[in-house]
């Protein structure tokens, strides 16, 4: 296989005090944090120089829409073979695969929400296709990107009629997973606009809520991405709680955005804080069982050089090598936990245990109060916690 980066050596871990742009200064894949190595806590999504294990695709990122579906397929196969041969030739896997349902005008209006059945037809098709080649490359999951799954105005909409056509939709790709013996998990992307004035899967609670509703929450995991939690008006952290307190936390997109810009900017992780935050949620669920993080995210449009790529990549690795090993100091020393606990101390036993078991209801909570009194209320030390946690950075 010819070199694409020639000029690039294969970056190593060198510590924090090394000089070398091109090396790494905390991710070290063999280091062990919390019992696992880092390369397995954190299932990374790049190449052989960067020492990482999976890739993920769009279909018509590696392949070309062309005239015809039949035309298109074929195009996908003949880079499927590619695919097939590097996979066996480097040891590189893939984590998943996706259709790309938003570029192609066709989609204008929707894939699996179209107005139109043919479109919906073609999408079904696409994604058939799509699942197709992931399941032949042995990928490890799918996901759905309801890429304009949404609405421009209610004027025009019958918003009912297009989220049961979206849930057809996938209880179909669930009927031909099992006929072709995919074994791999499922995911949606959750994003709230950008280009619709609003989608269906736009947070993390819409989409656990449209899975509960449709009976499809027992086939999917969410697919998490950072950029996508700010445009929803949340944190990344709230997200991931949320997909973890359903055990529908399968996989993340670790990009970030910038909070000035409306739209998706799909940056680099540099801020430590933010993986901290994302790898302490990570860790408390005992860590990934699918999915890992993927860089589902570009170089600015000044940096356009080669070497560009892979210095995002070893500051977005690093930066979440970071926040691994303070998450994991967060976790061992413990202070934060114990807080948490005691301030729901109170629902531990007497009143508060008798709530959360069912065991009583507004005639005794009413005798509880006029027994007792108004309640004595603690602290949130909100400043305290927040200092603490500057202290682990």
């Amino acid at each position: 296989m010819n070199d694409a980066f020639p000029d690039i050596p294969k970056i190593q871990y060198e510590g924090p005090k090394s000089r070398n742009p091109l090396s790494f200064k905390h991710y070290n894949p063999d280091e062990i944090v919390g019992g696992k190595t880092m390369r397995s806590q954190m299932r990374f999504e790049f190449m052989d120089k960067l020492g990482v294990d999976y890739y993920c695709w769009h279909d018509r990122d590696v392949a070309p829409e062309l005239a015809t579906l039949a035309e298109s397929n074929a195009a996908f196969d003949a880079v499927a073979d590619e695919l097939e041969k590097a996979q066996k030739q480097t040891g590189k896997k893939l984590l998943w695969g996706t259709a790309c349902l938003f570029s192609h005008a066709r989609y204008c209006q929707g894939a699996a929400t179209s107005p139109n059945a043919g479109v919906f037809a073609y999408a079904a098709a696409q994604v058939k296709k799509a699942m197709d080649v992931t399941h032949r490359l042995g990928g490890e999951g799918y996901t759905f990107w309801g890429g304009r799954e949404g609405y421009a105005t209610l004027w025009n909409t019958n918003m009912k009629r297009e989220i049961d056509h979206l849930a057809r939709l996938l209880h179909m790709a669930v009927d031909y997973k099992k006929k072709i013996g995919f074994k791999g998990q499922f995911y949606i992307e959750p994003k709230p606009r950008e280009p619709s004035t609003h989608q269906y899967d736009s947070d993390a609670a819409a989409c656990l809520n449209f899975l509960r509703e449709h009976n499809l929450l027992d086939h999917f995991k969410l697919n998490l991405e950072t950029n996508h939690a700010t445009l929803a008006g949340h944190t990344m952290r709230h997200e991931m709680q949320v997909a973890v307190a359903a055990n529908a936390l399968g996989s993340v997109d670790a990009n970030t955005g910038d909070e000035l810009i409306g739209w998706d900017t799909d940056q680099f992780p540099t801020n430590i804080y933010l993986t901290t935050e994302i790898m302490l949620e990570v860790l408390k669920m005992g860590g990934f069982t699918t999915g890992g993080l993927n860089f589902d995210a570009k170089c600015r449009r000044e940096s356009f050089e080669p070497v560009d790529l892979f210095h995002a990549h070893i500051g977005g690795m690093d930066a979440f090598a970071r926040g691994l090993k303070i998450a994991h100091a967060m976790i061992e020393d413990g202070r934060i936990d114990t807080f948490i606990k005691q301030r729901y101390s109170t629902f531990d036993s007497g009143i508060g245990a008798k709530i959360e078991k069912g065991e009583v209801g507004f005639a005794e909570l009413e005798a509880h109060v006029l027994a007792n009194g108004e309640p004595l209320l603690g602290s949130g030390r909100q400043e305290m916690m927040e200092n603490l946690v500057n202290d682990y950075l």
